[in-house]
């Protein structure tokens, strides 16, 4: 009986694979439109579509994807991507910005993958394609080690520099703010004058609706909101709209 078991699973398996390839050669020959591509064309699709928010509220990068998505986040490339918004920042700041210098004029930073990096966390998960466990990367930010996005610590430090207050707003929770101050300052960051994580009553509304609340309350409080950097759209999608909002790339995960 296991002898035929074994038979019977044998068969299973081989009937699978060339199903499994079939699609993947499928994928590699053509798009709907009959437009020839390879893994590369589609997973590089994939991620544009992603940072220009075509792509939403996914789970997980593809499968197929995870391989090309680590690549990227190791390459020069993502580099490039990111020290290139950073740029804009400071080209934006310089033309279209009437800076008051009175101690109001204000930037709004997310914290995790826009000054520290998460990617050591995803590393070993996939690089997304492993579905969150929150609680397992809250673990992981307990231990402080997250490091410095190069290019968001020079910006931040710039935007310091032109007397610019830096207003941190994050998704991270309360119980964390300890450990999330003491990880800043250990990579580089100080010197901001608010510092806004999540309560529970918080987690009853939208991250967009949540971080829209926060600077509604800065500048009730008369900052004046120049810029939003951030990862995630829901970082400055909703109002008050009277800001710019920069995006970092970040193909591995969506926060809605």
């Amino acid at each position: 009986m296991g002898t035929a078991l074994g038979c019977y699973s044998l068969v299973f398996i081989c009937f699978l694979i060339p199903i499994t390839f079939a699609d993947w050669n499928i994928l590699k020959q053509k798009t709907h439109s009959g437009l020839k591509i390879s893994l590369k064309n589609y997973c590089e699709s994939w991620r544009m579509n992603v940072e220009l928010h075509n792509i939403r509220d996914f789970e997980v990068v593809p499968e197929e994807c995870t391989d090309y998505i680590g690549k990227y986040i190791k390459s020069i490339q993502y580099k490039v991507d990111s020290e290139r918004a950073t740029e804009e920042c400071l080209v934006y700041l310089s033309t279209s910005c009437n800076l008051k210098k009175d101690g109001k004029d204000a930037w709004v930073f997310d914290i995790d993958d826009t000054l520290l990096s998460t990617i050591p966390y995803y590393k070993n998960n996939l690089y997304g394609g492993n579905k969150l466990n929150v609680s397992d990367l809250e673990d992981w930010m307990r231990k402080g080690k997250s490091p410095a996005l190069e290019y968001s610590l020079q910006l931040f430090n710039d935007l310091k520099s032109r007397g610019i207050q830096i207003i941190l707003i994050s998704t991270r929770r309360e119980y964390l703010r300890s450990v999330t101050i003491d990880n800043l300052v250990n990579v580089g960051y100080h010197g901001w004058a608010g510092l806004i994580l999540r309560d529970s009553a918080d987690e009853l509304v939208s991250v967009a609706k949540y971080k829209s609340d926060a600077r509604k309350q800065f500048i009730k409080n008369g900052y004046r909101i120049w810029g939003i950097v951030g990862d995630q759209y829901s970082s400055f999608e909703e109002p008050p709209s009277c800001t710019r909002g920069f995006k970092l790339p970040n193909p591995m995960y969506y926060v809605a």
